[in-house]
């Protein structure tokens, strides 16, 4: 847990006594020392997916503070981003206070991102792949890619908000690619999604 000076702002901060959630800090600074009651953590059910698989783990949460969907989640060996969050009698919301939640859904940020991409070939035949990348990876309506064989241009990048139809995404937000078979060479391969397996190989 990161800890700030309420003087100087200094991060620089070392625990000198615990008692129960109550700490004891002081700043290496500045000198300051201070008394900060951590808040109560609860345990809360976290159903992680990684594509077609999905993992059920527990969050420890602050139970006053609030989450709300697209907040990321620390838990041990990964982030998650929440994409669901269910109260009782089954009721979904997109935000509320920890302590009335019954389970929450995530989307694991530490493996890559499968995302579509719909290639258009002559008499109108569309080609469609699932394709691995880097969550961090952009993509730019334009320019020129190849998966599977086939090169082409995108035209269009469907992301979980809207439609591009010029600009970049990152691969992050991406749902799909969208574009034309072309003669040209490509700027990059795309690396076809095999399944669950080949990811954790």
């Amino acid at each position: 847990m990161e800890f700030e000076c309420p003087e100087c702002g200094s991060e620089n901060v070392e625990v000198i006594k615990e008692r129960g959630r109550e700490v004891t800090l002081k700043c290496l600074d500045c000198g300051n020392v201070w008394i900060l009651t951590l808040p109560k953590l609860v345990k809360i059910p976290l159903i992680v997916s990684k594509h077609e698989r999905s993992f059920k783990v527990e969050a420890e949460l602050p139970e006053d503070e609030e989450i709300k969907i697209g907040d990321i989640v620390e838990i041990e060996n990964d982030e998650v981003r929440i994409t669901g969050i269910e109260l009782e009698e089954n009721k979904r919301v997109n935000k509320a206070k920890v302590s009335e939640v019954k389970t929450l859904w995530g989307e694991s940020l530490r493996y890559p991102k499968v995302i579509g991409v719909s290639i258009y070939l002559p008499k109108g035949i569309t080609q469609s792949f699932k394709v691995q990348v880097d969550r961090n990876e952009e993509f730019v309506v334009g320019e020129v890619l190849e998966v599977g064989g086939y090169t082409f241009k995108v035209e269009k990048i469907k992301t979980e908000r809207k439609m591009l139809t010029h600009g970049k995404a990152k691969a992050d937000k991406i749902v799909r690619l969208m574009g034309h078979q072309i003669r040209a060479r490509a700027s990059r391969k795309l690396k076809i999604y095999r399944g669950y397996e080949s990811v954790e190989g």
